[in-house]
């Protein structure tokens, strides 16, 4: 399980830093894709698999269906650390996320996300974050 919030930069090379508490539960291969909100996504190899077999049960005749698959897993990548604990986030990759100098890696239950520090300081602002409405969906949902 992924938790926590890490904040590091990316180098010029678009080389990061995984954080050692995620290291662990990504193992030595891993993926990073789009992911919503304008961010990446980061899973093991094992949650991976999971989430294309789910991709596959769903309806290839609806065009969300496709656009949806397209989306994520077309920019997908495979990821290997290197000696020092990074990985290099391929420039389609930190287009998409938007990725400067500063990031932050949040643990998400299933997923490693990659932020751009700023884009997560506005998202992650009281206003913004958990509100009322929010909650009460996720009351419905038995959370």
């Amino acid at each position: 399980m992924f938790i926590g919030e890490y904040q590091h930069n990316i180098d010029t090379k678009g080389r990061i830093i995984i954080p050692s508490k995620f290291r662990e539960d990504l193992g030595d291969k891993f993926v990073v894709t789009r992911g919503l909100d304008s961010c990446l996504f980061v899973y093991s190899q094992k949650q991976w698999v999971t989430l294309v077999e789910k991709l596959k049960t769903l309806p290839w005749t609806s065009a969300d269906v496709r656009k949806f698959a397209r989306f994520f897993t077309a920019g997908a990548v495979e990821c290997e650390l290197d000696n020092q604990g990074r990985i290099v986030i391929p420039q389609n990759l930190r287009d998409h996320a938007m990725l400067e100098k500063q990031i932050v890696s949040i643990g998400v239950v299933d997923r490693v996300e990659i932020w751009d520090k700023s884009r997560w300081e506005n998202y992650n602002s009281e206003e913004n974050f958990v509100d009322n409405e929010l909650a009460e969906k996720m009351a419905e949902l038995g959370i």
